[in-house]
């Protein structure tokens, strides 16, 4: 046997191990998935990174399949077609097996602790199990998704457990000494241990994830929020949820994982806080003047709002409205779970430069495209009914999450680029240019909304695109496509755009551009230093004027590589050693980590960053 000959077909995999050897960083060296949660080049992810083209290929045949077997070799063969020509793009294609992103309910939790997921522990007794088995149950969830998992309850059911220690009232007497032991600890240095036990343990990198953390999300909620949500909620032992524990709880988490950050950038997690507001202010007055003192103090969160208790957002990418309010919601808690089960997403600036190319109306095609995507969402959707049925999936088993309340994602990338080819101004006073972009959204809207059944769900986000957003760009300057930039936007605004006001931004991510959105849309308000606590109010009071409900603030942190000092302030040298040699930590998209771990696609990208003067 000519073993030389045989073994030769392996050559392409020795040369990515030596290009990814030589890469700057693991996001640089990651040909297939690049992105910042990885500190440095490893051998797990590189072995990780190996096998992706594999996973592509056997994710691919599986769709094939399944698209021939239900609508035709046509959409077979055109659904590789479009993969190729980068018409479409399938996220997380390496994972040919898995859903995509998940909001549970933690529920179950309380009942089996991980048994039912093929764990050896049981519920949850006290603060100390409940710490434990809750970072062993996120590790267990995230193993078998290949996106973010959200557990909106987390502070909820801590405060439960806390409440079973040391009474009810615990929050009064916080400074109270429990500990007996020589370390002598009040309840709050308790409750501050548990919280740096779970999120440090949860930052760590996981080898069944090619030693990414996991991307972890929680949700805080103001009282009319949380009175709407977990009234009719009652714990396995009779008892119900507390408002104003959990209230402190919220607060004192938020406090201390701002502090936190100021000794380590922790990633994970990111926050929402889902507030209430009347159309003029907001209800809850207590939380929303906490929320923009904790933005005055530079913590970074997502804040969403809305008018009634009937929508919430859950992560990075979803917002649902509800279809009743008896204990369930998007978020996860109760009847409903969500998440999405499968994204892909549109390239429309490759769209509407073939429309215009062939004299074809960008609304006929991209009707026709939402057909076609519907059909490629329907065939995975089918794969992993084939696996839920095999059981390979006990997540869904155990009641976390169930198949039907996730959606198909169609994503969106490309846009504003496509209108800059169409000669529109990426403003909100070209009047054209918000017109265009809602009208073509109102086609998918109004396409995913006829499309649902009691089965299936579809919504549209406006997808972070990581990668997406600088694949697109390279792939159409190669189809001699117009690309007016190395990495497209995943706004409704030109992040480089010095012209564009904060004012600019609220108003293109309000409702007059995002009504036809259910899925993540967030503006990522760029300022090159934080504003006060009453700016910050005047700023929140501007996202409900605007209709802008999802939003956050981005500045960028200053890490000394040399003494190792954090500062929330955006500067040119560390404050406290005077050295230039730093570091910035800012989010690449939805998470926090230093620009020196993006791609080197993307730290070119952030180079070109506005950060609007405070």
């Amino acid at each position: 046997m000519n073993y030389k000959k045989e073994l030769r077909r392996y050559q392409p995999y020795l040369d990515y191990i030596k290009e990814y050897s030589c890469s700057l960083n693991a996001a640089s060296g990651s040909k297939v998935d690049a992105n910042a949660n990885v500190e440095n080049k490893n051998v797990t992810t590189l072995t990780g990174e190996l096998y992706k083209k594999d996973g592509i290929g056997i994710n691919r045949l599986r769709m094939y399949q399944k698209l021939a077997e239900m609508f035709g070799e046509k959409y077979a063969e055109r659904y590789i077609d479009q993969l190729e020509n980068h018409e479409i793009y399938k996220h997380d294609e390496t994972n040919p097996l898995l859903p995509y992103c998940v909001s549970i309910t933690m529920y179950p939790f309380l009942f089996d602790g991980l048994r039912n997921l093929g764990g050896g522990s049981g519920a949850p007794h006290n603060l100390d199990s409940f710490a434990g088995s809750f970072i062993n149950l996120c590790f267990a969830i995230a193993s078998q998704f290949a996106g973010a998992v959200s557990t909106p309850e987390f502070l909820s059911y801590m405060d439960y457990f806390v409440r079973k220690e040391y009474g009810d009232d615990y929050y009064l007497h916080a400074d109270t000494v429990v500990d007996l032991s020589s370390r002598r600890r009040t309840i709050d240095k308790v409750i501050c241990d548990k919280f740096e036990q779970i999120v440090y343990s949860l930052n760590q990198p996981a080898a069944a994830r090619s030693f990414q953390s996991i991307f972890w999300n929680i949700a805080y909620f103001d009282k009319p929020y949380f009175n709407g949500l977990f009234e009719n909620f009652v714990f396995p032992d009779g008892s119900t949820m507390k408002w104003d524990s959990v209230s402190w709880l919220q607060k004192r988490f938020m406090k201390w994982f701002n502090k936190e950050r100021c000794k380590q950038i922790l990633t994970f997690p990111v926050e929402t806080l889902n507030l209430l507001d009347n159309g003029e202010n907001y209800v809850d007055t207590e939380w929303a003047d906490f929320a923009a003192e904790m933005l005055s103090e530079g913590h970074s969160f997502f804040n969403y709002h809305s008018s009634s208790v009937d929508s919430l957002a859950s992560c990075c990418r979803l917002r649902n409205e509800l279809q009743d309010n008896t204990f369930s919601f998007t978020l996860g808690a109760g009847g409903v779970s969500t998440g999405s089960k499968c994204v892909i997403t549109i390239n429309m600036n490759r769209l509407i430069q073939n429309a215009v190319r062939n004299d074809k109306d960008i609304k006929v095609a991209l009707s026709g495209q939402v057909d076609d995507v519907h059909k490629y969402l329907l065939a995975y959707d089918a794969l992993l009914q084939d696996s839920f049925n095999a059981k390979l999936l006990p997540v869904y088993d155990a009641g976390y999450i169930s198949l039907e309340k996730q959606f198909l994602t169609i994503g969106i990338n490309g846009l504003v680029e496509g209108a800059e080819y169409l000669g529109y101004s990426i403003s909100p006073d070209d009047n054209e240019y918000c017109n265009f972009v809602n009208e073509l959204l109102s086609v998918i809207y109004q396409k995913n909304k006829a499309a649902r059944t009691s089965d299936v769900m579809f919504n549209t986000e406006y997808v972070p695109a990581e990668n997406l957003g600088v694949k697109n760009s390279k792939w159409d300057k190669e189809d001699g496509y117009f690309s007016p930039r190395e990495c497209y936007n995943s706004y409704f605004y030109l992040v480089d755009d010095v012209d564009t006001t904060p004012i600019d931004k609220f108003i293109l991510h309000g409702k007059t551009m995002t009504g036809n959105l259910d899925g993540g849309a967030a503006l990522h308000l760029n300022l090159d230093e934080h504003l006060s606590k009453e700016q910050y109010k005047h700023l929140m009071k501007v996202a409900i004027k605007t209709g802008c409900s999802y939003w956050t603030v981005n500045v960028p942190n200053t890490i000394c590589n040399d003494c190792g000092h954090i500062s929330k302030h955006h500067l040119d040298h560390c404050e406290k050693c005077g050295s230039k040699n730093i570091d910035y930590a800012t989010r690449v998209i939805g998470y926090l980590k230093r620009v020196s771990n993006f791609s080197e696609a993307r730290q070119k990208e952030a180079k070109k960053r506005y950060y609007a003067k405070a």
